[in-house]
């Protein structure tokens, strides 16, 4: 019997030294992988151009655009292969107004068929560039609409069935920029890249040779990707010079898959005064802004307390994997270096704007939508996407309560999945019967659901055609996870 015992601690011992030993690996591989970041010297954070209108019409602008592949040197002195619009990596800033009529030529130049996506702009299903729309290698696509909703900040990124998160990973996503009389009207900072600046925040998986690849793993397409290298506007860990006094920032998480929290490392306050689809009625004060992939939120901070030359850092204080660490065990993303007093002083408004909120008893139809997964079967309605399928009908200048479940689904309870609707901008009704938080009462395209939430959201149908509405988790989307309305 006393040798019974002795064979099974041995056994026992074993296991656990084949344990330890594994796990030293893998955190050895870890550590290997996460040792990119700190041979990068900083660099002035890259400030997107803003893309030459070629129409003179005052009233009416011409872009053109290429998707194209492209070297991008990540890590000093290493160049990856890449994806970007015009350049080697994302793409410039399309600023446009309200009420001007539009027009693009996107010429395709990838070796894959892709599409152009106007994420967040209110417009037909023909120039929505969903799946529907795709542009074969070699073909350009001439999309035309009015630009008809108020300031803001949207994007435009491929949306190519089964594509959109290799081509959206490797490079291929823009800033979308409407003004109007109400953003001409506001004594905010305006003055694109002096006081006014777009921050596109995204994660990769860069190895040590600097290659930053798409290869997807099971548990990428189930959770979607985590890169554990962070960029922001396609540069890792740069750096920014801000005026002593108040800035302007555009954040979008152009990321696959993960949601940030984002800090200043100082602790400081910050206003948001925009979520995805404009200015909210009022700045929202705040020291912590969660956002999830798709989301966009314009926030002033106020550097004028600050001495030039000292520097804070923008931080993710929510991942779950890290890179560079401080010592509250924060992301840190860039690095904010004030430089000298602004010559332009400006107070956070007491109003941004009015929105006018939809009728609750207005509204003619209501729908469910139940986001459920489990392993990688990825479900709306139980339903994966099929392209042959239209899985709702909508008429015509109707309002719609939509009530989007975030089911519960094995032991762990599921995860959040953030929901996209095209060719609108909703209202946020309620959290699980609560009021939405002051920052989400404004216009939406794209709002975080947590496991087992229900969030009611409202709209108006005012264009025709057929659009998406999907998990915008990249990996979610292309895995099944999204379904198509036809307004007619």
């Amino acid at each position: 019997m006393k040798k019974w015992y002795i064979y099974a601690a041995i056994i026992v011992a074993a296991i656990i030294g084949v344990i330890l030993l594994l796990t030293n690996v893998i955190s050895d591989e870890e550590s290997t992988k996460d040792d990119t970041n700190s041979v990068v010297s900083s660099k002035p954070l890259p400030i997107p151009p803003i893309l030459e209108d070629k129409d003179p019409d005052p009233n009416r602008a011409e872009f053109h655009l290429t998707a194209q592949k492209g070297k991008t040197e990540i890590l000093d002195g290493i160049e990856s292969d890449t994806l970007g619009y015009n350049g080697n990596i994302l793409g410039p800033v399309i600023r446009v107004r309200e009420g001007e009529k539009v027009a693009v030529k996107m010429k395709n130049s990838l070796d894959d068929p892709t599409t152009l996506h106007w994420h967040g702009l209110r417009v037909d299903g023909e120039n929505d560039g969903g799946p529907h729309s795709g542009i074969m290698p070699g073909d350009t696509w001439e999309p035309e609409f009015t630009i008809e909703q108020p300031a803001a900040t949207l994007w435009y990124h491929p949306h190519m069935m089964q594509s959109t998160a290799k081509q959206v990973y490797e490079g291929l996503a823009g800033l979308f920029i409407i003004e109007d009389e109400v953003s001409d009207s506001l004594a905010i900072p305006k003055e694109y890249g002096v006081n006014d600046f777009p921050l596109i925040i995204q994660d990769k998986n860069i190895d040590k040779d600097g290659n930053m690849k798409y290869e997807p793993g099971m548990n990428d397409i189930m959770m979607g990707l985590y890169g554990s290298s962070f960029l922001v506007n396609g540069a890792i860990n740069p750096f920014l010079e801000v005026p002593q006094g108040m800035v302007r920032l555009r954040l979008l998480n152009g990321s696959n898959g993960r949601t940030y929290h984002f800090e200043l490392s100082n602790g400081q306050k910050f206003y948001q005064i925009a979520t995805d689809g404009g200015f909210l009625e009022k700045p929202v004060e705040m020291t912590s802004l969660q956002m999830s992939p798709a989301e966009r939120a314009e926030i002033l901070v106020d550097f004028s307390e600050l001495k030039p030359g000292e520097r804070i850092k923008l931080i993710d204080s929510g991942s779950e994997l890290s890179r560079t660490v401080t010592d509250e065990g924060a992301v840190e993303l860039m690095e904010l270096i004030v430089s000298e007093e602004s010559t332009e002083v400006y107070e956070i408004p007491e109003q941004l704007t009015k929105i006018d909120r939809y009728d609750v008893e207005q509204a003619n139809v209501t729908r469910d939508m139940v986001l459920a997964g489990v392993g990688a079967t990825l479900t709306i309605n139980d339903k994966t996407m099929d392209m042959t399928r239209i899985d709702e009908e909508v008429k015509l200048n109707d309002t719609e309560i939509w009530v989007v479940t975030n089911q519960r689904t094995g032991t762990q309870g599921g995860m959040p999945h953030p929901f996209h609707l095209h060719g609108v901008q909703f209202q946020v009704l309620d959290r699980d019967g609560n009021p939405p938080a002051e920052n989400e009462t404004g216009w939406k395209d794209t709002i975080l659901v947590h496991p087992g939430e229900t969030i009611r959201i409202i709209t108006k149908f005012e264009h025709i055609g057929i659009f998406m509405y999907h998990c915008h988790i990249l990996e979610h989307e292309d895995a099944g996870m999204m379904g198509q309305y036809e307004v007619k």
